[in-house]
């Protein structure tokens, strides 16, 4: 059997010819194009990874901050109120078994009675100091009495109406300002009742007091302001006028002040002699 050039063996793709030469370039494609898909699924596994991270840090953000978290919750290892120790710095509350102080008593029902009014009395107790004032108007204090006879500081009916219900004291004291002059009549009696029904029924008036610096006023048949009023076991009275002489008129502000102001001052200094009693009597127990 000859082999010849077209007759049958192994050639190139064939049984017949010599062994064939290996197609690197095919070769050198394949093995690129598996590395290609494996850096795809490398870099595909790897972003899957990391957003699975960034998914839990923010779930972990968001449970913390919505207050469910652990930096939330009270720690069990901390000791609930009642097993802690006492504050050795703090004192324990003190309870006295004293009872409290009564309050001091009203100042007008000390005025009223004379078994508890027992303060001196008399025209330096009661009008102190050399002057008076009242809302911004200041005025000279004059001449004071004091009389056990009451009627004689009185003018017209006064006299009768003080010793029909008991006087006990009539105090006087004079203010003057200005051309005009107050004087002020305290009757003092053994109970507001009595001092009361004197309000009531008193007529023209306490006398005038002159002396200290001021002349007469308010005698003679010369016009002036009146005023009665009562508090307590005390009730006291005003007269006002002119140290010129002339009459007070209706329309008249200078005169009448005085007196309103000489009652108002009055009426102070007899709450204030109430006040005072009525403290002394907390203090002393």
């Amino acid at each position: 059997m000859s082999f010849g050039q077209g007759g049958p063996g192994w050639g190139p793709g064939g049984p017949g010819g010599p062994p064939s030469t290996p197609d690197w370039a095919a070769l050198a494609e394949r093995s690129e194009r598996r590395r290609a898909r494996r850096r795809l699924w490398l870099l595909a596994g790897g972003g899957v990874l990391a957003a699975g991270a960034v998914a839990a840090i923010v779930a972990t953000a968001v449970v913390s901050q919505d207050g469910s978290g652990p930096s939330d919750r009270p720690s069990r290892a901390l000791p609930s109120a009642g097993t802690l120790p006492p504050d050795p710095e703090q004192p324990e509350p003190a309870f006295s078994s004293e009872p409290p102080p009564p309050p001091p008593p009203d100042p007008r029902e000390i005025l009223s009675d004379p078994a508890r009014d027992t303060a001196p009395l008399g025209a330096g107790t009661l009008f102190p100091g050399a002057s008076m004032a009242v809302e911004g108007r200041t005025y000279a204090k004059g001449a004071a009495a004091s009389t056990r006879n009451c009627a004689a500081g009185t003018q017209g009916a006064l006299g009768a109406v003080l010793a029909d219900n008991g006087c006990r004291e009539l105090i006087r004291v004079t203010y003057r300002r200005d051309g005009v002059a107050a004087t002020v009549g305290i009757a003092v009696f053994g109970s507001d009742e009595a001092a009361r029904r004197a309000k009531e029924q008193a007529g023209p008036n306490v006398a005038s007091l002159p002396g200290a610096g001021v002349p007469v006023f308010c005698r003679g048949g010369v016009t002036c302001h009146t005023s009665a009023n009562a508090l307590g076991r005390y009730a006291y009275f005003t007269i006002s006028g002119y140290t010129s002489g002339k009459d007070v008129t209706a329309s008249d502000t200078a005169a009448r002040q005085a007196g309103r102001d000489a009652a108002a001052h009055a009426f102070t200094r007899i709450l204030q002699r109430g006040r005072d009693q009525a403290a002394a009597s907390v203090a002393g127990g």
